[in-house]
């Protein structure tokens, strides 16, 4: 079968900074990428918030560009910019126009070498970021359901387990020292990786890379807590009230296989075959047959981006004339099926199709000069940071067709069991509606 092969350049430049090049010369735009291999999950403790929070402070002005400066230059340019953290990496893109690559990459580069860290600025994103947890959480219906309610219930480890916007306690007690620290610890071109999609030659991006981001000197080599969660062997339950809805909700977790596993690829196949959209099991049965949910959205969040301890997560919102166990015997029945039986031969073929499909429209982004968050310059990111081998995109989609019906069986009895998974309950104010036990 002929399959899409993406052309990819990868030095490691002097400095520890990978460098990815995929030329692409459909159009003529170019994506700029840099990932930090600094998230959530990776941030010390006591300094909970801080990736997050430094993702706004990279936009603050660096030595040879005030503040603002940065995004009106790409603004001006034609371009879009955006940043985000996840659990294992933060990043920061542009998509320009090509002829405007160089004047992204100087700003790139002149933020890792010399961001603008000082008091001002740190008090100003702190209320900034504190803001956006009372307006995105605090007071918003089911705001950071469940992926700021589930780790808390489901993990032992801090570095899963805390308040990944961060603790208000933390982030007031920052203090500039300890912000400058944390720049010089993580925002160091050892502990990153620089992407080129686009409308550039390999030789030409390579060139540019070596120009603007060679003479950034190295940092020491960044030490990270050990993710690692001892073995779970009993169902975590937690629960939350939901001050301004009025569907009670549930989040049922999973733990998933270490990445890179054939467990892993089973288990990704048998997460579309539950939660595939319409289609999906789980919506089907809850939904539409039996009509206890009234929305049911789940699945692996970014399962080629996680680099430790994570759940494939269901999200139902049921009526209130069925109670959360009854929801959730209705939820275990679909769980118990796939569990005794697995899947069929045709279907585990369906679903190939589906991932197969849905994988070459990955690549597909992010190459024309858009970056959806889990693009094809996700994908070479998190291959470059955790695996050292961004050519990985082109050769992990044959485990995901290798998988076989035995495979997704073997793979729902080991890991869709009660003692491996936990549930959170967020169940509204207002009086009526039963809580489980």
């Amino acid at each position: 079968m002929n399959r899409p092969h993406i052309a990819i350049e990868h030095k490691k430049l002097a400095n520890g900074l990978h460098a990815v090049v995929a030329p692409d010369s459909t159009a003529p735009v170019v994506t700029v990428g840099v990932y930090y291999k600094i998230g959530f999950r990776l941030e010390p403790q006591g300094r909970s918030g801080f990736a997050h929070l430094f993702e706004h402070m990279m936009f603050q002005g660096s030595a040879n560009a005030p503040k603002m400066q940065h995004i009106k230059l790409i603004n001006s340019s034609g371009g879009v910019l955006n940043g985000s953290t996840s659990y294992d990496v933060t990043n920061y893109y542009e998509a320009v126009p090509s002829n405007a690559l160089e004047r992204v990459l100087w700003l790139e580069a002149d933020r890792m070498r010399a961001l603008k860290v000082d008091e001002e600025n740190l008090k100003n994103q702190r209320d900034v970021v504190k803001e956006e947890v009372r307006v995105n959480v605090m007071n918003e219906p089911y705001g950071g359901f469940p992926w700021l309610d589930m780790p808390p219930v489901a993990f032992r480890n801090w570095a899963n387990a805390h308040n990944f916007y961060g603790d208000f306690a933390d982030l007031d007690a920052a203090h500039l020292g300890d912000v400058q620290a944390f720049f010089k610890t993580y925002y160091v071109p050892n502990n990153a990786v620089l992407l080129l999609l686009g409308d550039v030659k390999a030789g030409e991006g390579m060139a540019l890379a070596e120009k603007h981001f060679g003479g950034i000197p190295a940092g020491g080599a960044p030490a990270f807590a050990d993710p690692t969660e001892p073995e779970q062997t009993e169902e975590r339950r937690g629960h939350v009230v939901e001050q301004f809805g009025t569907l009670p909700a549930m989040a049922i977790g999973y733990l998933m296989p270490k990445r890179r596993t054939a467990d892993w690829c089973a288990m990704a196949l048998l997460d579309q075959a539950l939660h595939g959209g319409r289609a999906g099991r789980i919506h089907r049965v809850l939904v539409q047959e039996k009509q206890i949910a009234v929305d049911i959205e789940g699945g692996v969040d970014d399962l080629f981006g996680y680099n430790g301890p994570t759940q494939m997560t269901t999200r139902i919102m049921h009526k209130p004339e069925y109670s959360s166990e009854e929801t959730l015997a209705a939820f275990d029945a679909v769980i118990g099926e796939v569990r005794e039986k697995g899947i069929s031969a045709d279907e585990l073929e369906q679903l190939k199709v589906k991932w197969r499909s849905d994988y070459y429209a990955t690549l597909e982004s992010g190459r024309g000069g858009y970056m959806p968050k889990y693009g094809l310059m996700h994908l070479l990111a998190c291959f470059t940071l955790f695996d050292n081998e961004p050519q990985l995109v082109n050769t992990i989609l044959d485990g995901f067709l290798a998988v076989t019906p035995e495979e997704i069986h073997s793979g729902a009895k080991k890991y869709l069991r009660n003692e491996k998974r936990a549930i959170v309950f967020r169940t509204p104010a207002r009086a009526g509606v039963k809580e489980a036990a």
